[in-house]
């Protein structure tokens, strides 16, 4: 069975100091159905935390095939996709580009789906990115810290 909804998602992640402690946070929202996730980090950045939360955005749909938008406030993660940097990064096995372990993450999830990324204004008028932003600083500073083991390893 199809649906013709679309899925909502919007995404942000945090660092406090960059590298420092950081987190993500999203809001998934399927008609009237909606999801909030988040996750700390003890050590890793801005750039890893906003396409952390795309990620386990993905990560979190049971179904293919979806018709998704995502809302973020990342240039860097709307630009890598929507001006086709990333395959571009691939072909040349990401020379001199940083979180190649969280692109090639992202790859197969993208591919699975219809998806379009939207530059939101960060800690703007949008209540949506503006959840984000506290679910993932709330999870920057909270406690349950886990370890970016793609950045503290240097991948």
């Amino acid at each position: 069975m199809t649906s013709n909804k679309e899925l909502i998602i919007y995404t942000d992640g945090s660092s406090r100091g960059n590298p420092g402690p950081g987190g993500y946070g999203v809001v998934l929202i399927w008609g009237t159905i909606r999801k909030e996730l988040s996750q700390g980090y003890r050590r890793t950045t801005n750039n890893r935390m906003e396409l952390l939360a795309v990620i386990v955005a993905l990560e979190a749909l049971t179904k293919e095939g979806l018709s998704i938008t995502i809302f973020t406030d990342s240039q860097y993660v709307v630009n890598t996709i929507e001006k086709g940097w990333l395959w571009g990064w691939i072909k040349t096995n990401f020379k001199d580009k940083k979180n190649k372990d969280l692109w090639m993450r992202f790859v197969p999830l993208f591919k699975k789906h219809s998806v379009k990324f939207r530059w939101v204004k960060g800690h703007a008028d949008n209540p949506m990115n503006n959840r984000c932003d506290e679910l993932a600083t709330a999870a920057a500073d909270g406690g349950n810290l886990l370890i970016d083991t793609g950045y503290e390893q240097g991948l």
